[in-house]
């Protein structure tokens, strides 16, 4: 065991001449009853003064009392304990005691083990007071070592029969993760009572060997809330939320009262299902009926439970109303606007989070980010990192923060930025290498993503089925046909990997550019699982580059059936109509739209400048800087023309003439935001754009030569990929 100093000082308790008040008088002393209304340190110190100013501070009772106030008490001071103990002369166990516990409950639980350690030293013995506050530490810590060597002092002092230490040790077992220990000790000891039966369950449900905790479970004489609780809580945090509801509802027809506890398990087994409002809302007029509308943890678990059902607006309902939020409370409904990729709002929260003061967590960012990355806010995910980088370096969780951060800089078109920062990291998760190789895949960069694969597979980690996403994706993107099967063959064989539909889809669509359709027709026919829209609208757009419009028609017809209501395959047909000149065919298919109600999602692009994200249509007038963005325009379309540029009049889907698509094609969404970059930014800025659609042929061209015109390096993410435009060409090579 390790030997550290003494927290004791040598410093002397101030002596006074005035003898101790008698100890009968002590308890009721007024000093003392003021600690019970005491909630500032300053309050405190005057208390602390008082108690001096009496002679209280002789007194060992006066004494622990103080010390209990300052080191467990939600409105006392740690740190002022820690000092006021230091001029303790001969602490007795209960002092020991007192400050062992508010350490074991702070955020350095592993002071709490170096105070028992001196505790003893000093000759003072342990009780059963004491073990459960430093069984509690060494579960905090994780250590199992550390909690085996303070058993052997349970059984050297006798205390194992102890109801208090017996409990405590069972449960410092289970959750280190011993738990053929902590059987042992309940097998071997008659104290059978609920409370060690649910310390089990608890760490067998927390292990995930909820069978067996089920096993406990009916064993039980007398179940109590708690245990319920347990296997509830259990169920919920394995995933297993039909079990955790269902649970719930025998416990109800056992008539067992439900408490708080029971209600948050029920809540995240809700959310988790994504489809519980009923049962949610039974929870919510529970939590209402019995006056529980300011609990803030119960009112957090019904916001994280309507956002994840999909009921925003209630959501939203219910945070607004909270008075005093804390930082779960904006996490959790900063994470459903995430989640519910309503990212524009998320970022708006989380700068109104800022304003109120609260300060961000690990958690925060991880919603953030994935924002930030999917609206291209790569400003504000430069000063996540900076934040990131100077407050929480030690943190636990920082292996997620900087994998997501590798995503969010990829995914906002600075992959050099993320390569940087997937060198810097060590250790490594597997989701970081996942990260870092499907960033590169979807800018393009084949060979770097697969010669990572490589190396990562060579340091011994087991790729997983994202990384094959990866992996097939960058085989994808650069037509890598041979290599794309290779790596599916050995997914399958050699890593026991199950093909996804993100894997077929890939495959399908290189064997479709390909134009190896009875390849592509043969996988699908051997799927595990039916081919899904994204897998056909990906066999229709082969259909476009090959001009086979009879396969397209059937391709679209198996669209149509799967979703009706999907405009993507419509418009898809549409320009395959269109480049084989068959106006009247792509007339039935706008009347089709029509007459179904089915609108065409419309090209939207996005450029940040100056921290703020600006979104533009395709036409769009609404700009405040719009006259000035036109001109940018027609002065972008003068020089091209002066540079030779012809418009591909190909894919617009109307039969007028070639003037009039020339005007459309010009006025698409990223010429738009093009424009506005230009004239936004100084010469030579890189311009990084965001589409949610496909890249037109038209505009890819245009791009490439405005990327030479104006001496501009063009960074432009589509629905599939990303395209570095610079010096009149393209990272793409035309392949997209």
């Amino acid at each position: 065991m390790v030997v550290v100093a003494s927290p004791v000082s040598t410093l002397q308790a101030l002596s006074f001449s005035d003898p101790s008040p008698p100890y009968k008088l002590v308890p009721n002393h007024p000093s003392l009853t003021l600690l019970s209304n005491c909630n500032t340190l300053q309050t405190l110190k005057q208390i602390h003064s008082q108690i001096i100013k009496t002679g209280l501070h002789n007194d060992h009772f006066a004494l622990s009392k103080l010390i209990e106030f300052c080191a467990v008490s939600p409105n006392g001071d740690l740190s002022y304990a820690l000092s006021l103990f230091k001029t303790i002369r001969n602490p007795n166990h209960v002092i020991w005691n007192h400050m062992i516990r508010g350490l074991s409950l702070s955020e350095s639980p592993f002071l709490a083990l170096e105070y028992y350690v001196h505790m003893i030293s000093s000759g003072t013995e342990p009780n059963e007071y004491t073990f459960p506050s430093v069984f509690k530490s060494c579960t905090k810590i994780r250590g199992a070592y550390e909690g085996k060597l303070v058993h052997a002092h349970v059984l050297k002092l006798g205390l194992e029969h102890n109801a208090f230490v017996h409990t405590s040790l069972i449960n410092m077992y289970a959750q280190n993760g011993e738990l053929v220990n902590a059987r042992l000790v309940f097998d071997k000891s008659s104290m059978r009572d609920a409370v060690s039966f649910t310390a089990l369950i608890t760490g067998y449900a927390s292990m995930g060997f909820l069978d067996e905790a089920r096993e406990l479970f009916d064993e039980i004489p007398v179940r109590d809330v708690v245990s319920w609780n347990a296997m509830i809580s259990g169920y919920a945090q394995s995933g297993r939320v039909e079990e955790a509801m269902a649970f719930f509802e025998e416990m109800r027809r056992a008539k067992v009262t439900p408490n708080v506890s029971t209600m948050l398990s029920v809540l995240s087994a809700c959310a988790q299902s994504g489809s519980s409002l009923h049962l949610g809302n039974w929870v919510r007029s529970w939590v209402e009926d019995r006056g529980l509308g300011s609990n803030l943890r119960l009112v957090n678990g019904l916001i994280d439970m309507y956002v994840k059902c999909g009921d925003l607006e209630e959501a939203s309902n219910l945070f607004e109303k909270i008075q005093d939020k804390n930082v779960v409370s904006w996490n959790v409904m900063i994470g459903g606007y995430t989640h519910m990729s309503c990212y524009k709002e998320a970022l708006g929260l989380f700068r109104r989070m800022l304003q109120s003061n609260i300060d961000p967590n690990d958690v925060t960012f991880l919603s953030i980010l994935p924002a930030c990355a999917n609206l291209g806010a790569l400003d504000l995910g430069k000063w996540v990192h900076a934040y990131v980088d100077k407050n929480m370096k030690s943190m636990t969780n920082i292996v997620a923060l900087w994998t997501s951060l590798i995503d969010m800089y990829a995914k906002c078109g600075d992959i050099a930025v993320a390569k940087r920062i997937f060198d810097s990291m060590s250790p490594k998760s597997l989701a970081t290498w996942n990260a870092m190789i499907s960033g590169f895949a979807m800018h393009g960069h084949a060979d770097t993503a697969l010669e990572l694969f490589s190396r990562m597979t060579s340091e011994g980690l087991v790729p997983d089925d994202i990384t094959f996403v990866g992996v097939l994706t960058a085989c994808k993107h650069s037509g890598l046909l041979s290599l794309g099967r290779g790596y599916f063959s050995s997914m399958i064989q050699d890593y026991k990997v199950s093909p996804k539909l993100p894997h077929y889809g890939c495959m399908i669509d290189l064997f479709g550019r390909a134009g190896l359709f009875d390849e592509a027709e043969t996988l699908m026919k051997n799927m595990e699982m039916k081919p899904d829209g994204a897998i056909w609208c990906s066999l229709l757009g082969a259909c476009r580059i090959h001009r086979r419009v009879e396969l397209a028609e059937f391709v679209a017809k198996h669209l149509f059936e799967l979703e009706p209501e999907n405009p993507s395959a419509y418009v898809l047909l549409s320009n395959i109509y269109a480049g084989a000149g068959r106006w009247e065919d792509v007339a039935k298919i706008r009347t089709r739209l029509n007459d179904n109600r089915i609108k065409k999602v419309p090209g939207c692009s996005s450029i940040e400048v100056d921290s703020v994200v600006h979104e533009f249509l395709v036409g769009d007038k609404v700009h405040p800087q719009s006259n000035e963005i036109y001109k940018m325009l027609d002065e972008i379309d003068m020089r091209l023309e002066k540079a030779g540029f012809v418009p591909d009049t190909s894919e617009v889907l109307y039969d007028m003439d070639e003037e009039c698509k020339e005007g459309i094609l010009s006025h698409h969404s990223e010429k738009l935001a093009i424009a506005f970059g230009l004239i936004s930014t100084k010469p030579r800025t890189t311009i990084r754009i965001m589409k949610n659609l496909r890249v037109c042929g038209n505009c890819h061209s245009a791009t490439k030569l405005i990327s030479k015109i104006f001496n501009r390096e063009i960074i432009a993410r589509d629905r599939n990929r990303f395209h570095h435009f610079k010096d009149g060409s393209c990272s793409c090579k035309d392949y997209w």
